[in-house]
């Protein structure tokens, strides 16, 4: 069995084969916020509390944390930003950009150990970002994408992902602390993009015996009723092998959807995660014992 570790300065979060799904709480990103984007931009990070705390509410056990801002300061903004989500929340951190002195700026002021977002398969990027991983101990995203770009060919990303895998050993990152993204695609313009994605993840798990995740939302992406797409596909990526995914844990279908998962494939024990969050609560005059007796009178 793989687990992957990612903690906070107190609490941890296994990743894991047979073990309860984990939601990535995707709405710590400015990339299509213009409301958010220029919040962070001016130094002002209420939104982002506030993001924060209702995606940790819902149900998220991790939050992803972006600050890519056009011309901004980006490595000062999310640096900021993460000590910030950690002031107000315990649960461990994605570290999420596509620029390397960000990454590491974020890293720098991380209490715990985070989830690194991302690396891909080009040369350029392995030599950059792996060392970086490995020197702060972080677990990293492999995205299964490389200098050819993405294959529609299940195989080849395998390819790709495995590489990522092979090279992250060669700096002392073990496979346990690879989290493969098989890139999901949208399902409207790629009408294969589904099975595409189930494929890979099933090697992932039977070859690679490595933990995946994705951009759940991905998949829905210019469809009408999205949450009803995404929350297909979570069921159908969980029965797969997929072990987390970044999502937002705001729609109740969506999580309904997870947790339900997990009960089908044995990993929610008794079902007391799904017990626990959909029990009616005990009508007044009810204890834990049940009805509570009215004193007869003598």
């Amino acid at each position: 069995m793989t687990d992957t570790l990612i903690s906070s300065a107190n609490r941890e979060v296994r990743i894991g084969f047979n073990r309860p799904f984990v939601i990535i709480g995707e709405r710590i990103n400015p990339t299509g916020r213009k409301i958010l984007a220029e919040e962070m931009s001016r130094g002002d990070y209420s939104r982002v509390v506030s993001d924060a705390l209702a995606q940790v509410a819902a149900g998220a056990h991790m939050l992803d944390v972006n600050a890519g801002i056009p011309l901004a300061d980006e490595p000062a903004i999310l640096a900021e930003a993460i000590k910030i989500v950690q002031s107000v929340t315990d649960v461990p951190l994605s570290i999420d950009s596509s620029i390397v002195a960000a990454l590491e700026s974020g890293l720098s002021v991380y209490q715990g150990k985070a989830l690194v977002n991302s690396v891909t398969g080009e040369e350029e990027r392995l030599e950059i970002v792996l060392p970086l991983v490995a020197k702060y101990g972080a677990a990293v995203v492999a995205i299964s994408n490389d200098e050819t770009g993405i294959s529609e060919d299940p195989d080849v990303r395998f390819a790709v992902a495995k590489k990522i895998v092979e090279r992250a050993a060669d700096y002392g990152i073990p496979r346990e602390d690879v989290v493969v993204d098989p890139l999901v695609m949208p399902i409207g313009a790629i009408n294969s993009a589904g099975k595409q994605v189930m494929h890979i993840v099933r090697r992932l798990r039977e070859e690679l015996k490595v933990n995946t995740t994705c951009g759940a939302s991905n998949v829905s992406f210019g469809l009408p009723n999205r949450n009803g797409v995404n929350s297909a596909f979570l069921t159908m990526a969980i029965s797969a092998g997929m072990t987390s995914a970044i999502t937002s844990p705001l729609h109740a279908e969506v999580m309904q959807a997870v947790l339900g998962a997990d009960i089908m494939m044995g990993n929610d024990p008794d079902c007391r995660n799904w017990i626990r969050k959909y029990r009616e609560p005990a009508a007044e005059g009810e204890g834990r014992g049940g009805r509570t007796r009215r004193r007869r009178s003598v």
